[in-house]
């Protein structure tokens, strides 16, 4: 190879690629080094490493093996040391690549990425970031998540660590920074700072509670990621295929945080033990399954905002109480709207029954309400 092809391929390699030249240059060296040992292995002379230099010229790509002082160069190894050059080159570039690639999802990291299921292994999921695969352990799915090929998902970028595959970039849908990441990109009060998330508890597939303070009195945080008509947090809901999300207002007195935290439940008192770290709330008689929440879940969610060990007063245990209470309310609220509709109709049915009365009269026709009345008597 002349001088300006093996100088100049070189460069331009190491420009394109950003890889120093001289480690390119040290790579080769190395590699021609253990091919000359397997050559002289062949032939039945063992010849230690350290024993061996190689001189290669940058400049024409002439390579020379010295032994001591003495060159030893066998016949024909230009050709080995071709081969093993462009290999190294080669693989120089692999792993360079794989460095930047690493680098750029190092720097994603705790922030959003959407990706789509390219595998599924014994339960772990893999996913096509696009320049790289995520890896979506077990421990980072949410149970009550149903994962299929080709679907695309949004995920955190959590981890990259090394593992006996190599090094792999670690997703979660079940972290609740998750769920802080999600209102960072769809509120932007958040994402300019104007509103905070100052705490957050998550049973991912279920439930979140998630406080939130303004620094701008003007702006109400709990509307502000809720959104017109709610669309903002609904958004996020159908992302996490309905997992409830409760918003609460942050407030540094802690007794109304720690009422706060109880919602959907009305607190009516709260007593704190700042030795124990605990706080005792009183709820009216019909709120505390309310507060207690389903198997314990809103009280045990509240505990994990607050930091703050949370006892109902006068409630009998977080577990032996009424599990429907969430239900009941749901049914409460669908109720009055069903009741509200039958009225609505009713309503209506009256004033059409009105009308027709009255055009019946003028037309003389018999009242039909007696009719009715009659068929239903029958």
């Amino acid at each position: 190879m002349a001088i300006t092809e093996f100088s100049a391929a070189l460069n331009q390699v190491a420009t394109e690629r950003g890889i120093p030249v001289n480690s390119v240059l040290e790579s080769i060296r190395i590699a021609l080094a253990s091919a000359y040992k397997r050559d002289r292995k062949d032939v039945g002379e063992d010849v230690e490493i350290e024993d061996i230099t190689v001189d290669l010229n940058s400049d024409t790509g002439e390579v020379r093996i010295l032994r001591g002082k003495k060159d030893v160069t066998p016949a024909g190894f230009g050709r080995i040391a071709a081969q093993t050059a462009k290999q190294v080159i080669l693989q120089k570039i692999r792993e360079t690549e794989k460095d930047v690639i690493l680098d750029e999802y190092k720097a994603k990291l705790g922030s959003i990425m959407s990706g789509t299921v390219f595998r599924i292994e014994s339960g772990v999921v893999i996913l096509d970031l696009g320049k790289a695969h995520g890896i979506l352990p077990q421990s980072e799915q949410v149970e009550t998540e149903q994962y299929r090929l080709n679907q695309r998902l949004k995920v955190l970028i959590k981890d990259i660590k090394e593992s006996s595959r190599g090094t792999e970039i670690i997703v979660s849908r079940s972290d609740p920074e998750f769920i802080k990441k999600l209102f960072e990109q769809e509120v932007p009060e958040i994402a300019s700072g104007v509103v905070r998330i100052e705490a957050i508890a998550r049973e991912a597939g279920s439930r979140t509670k998630m406080a939130v303070s303004s620094s701008d009195e003007k702006i109400d945080p709990v509307g502000s990621c809720v959104g017109q008509k709610g669309v903002r947090v609904q958004s996020i809901i159908s992302e996490v295929f309905g997992e409830k999300i409760d918003i609460i207002p942050f407030s540094s007195s802690l007794e109304k945080f720690v009422a706060a935290s109880l919602s959907p439940a009305r607190v009516t008192d709260v007593e704190l033990d700042q030795d124990e770290r605990k706080a005792t709330v009183s709820v009216p008689e019909d709120q505390q399954s309310l507060a207690i929440g389903k198997e314990g879940q809103n009280a045990r969610l509240a505990n994990k905002l607050t930091k703050w060990k949370i006892d109902i007063k006068g409630a009998p245990g977080l577990f032996g109480v009424d599990d429907k209470a969430e239900e009941d309310q749901d049914k409460k609220v669908v109720r009055g709207v069903w009741d509200a509709d039958i009225k609505k109709a009713e309503k209506k049915l009256t004033k059409k029954s009105k009308k027709d009365i009255e055009d019946n009269q003028v037309s003389g026709e018999d009242n039909p309400t007696e009719e009715v009345e009659q068929e239903a008597e029958e």
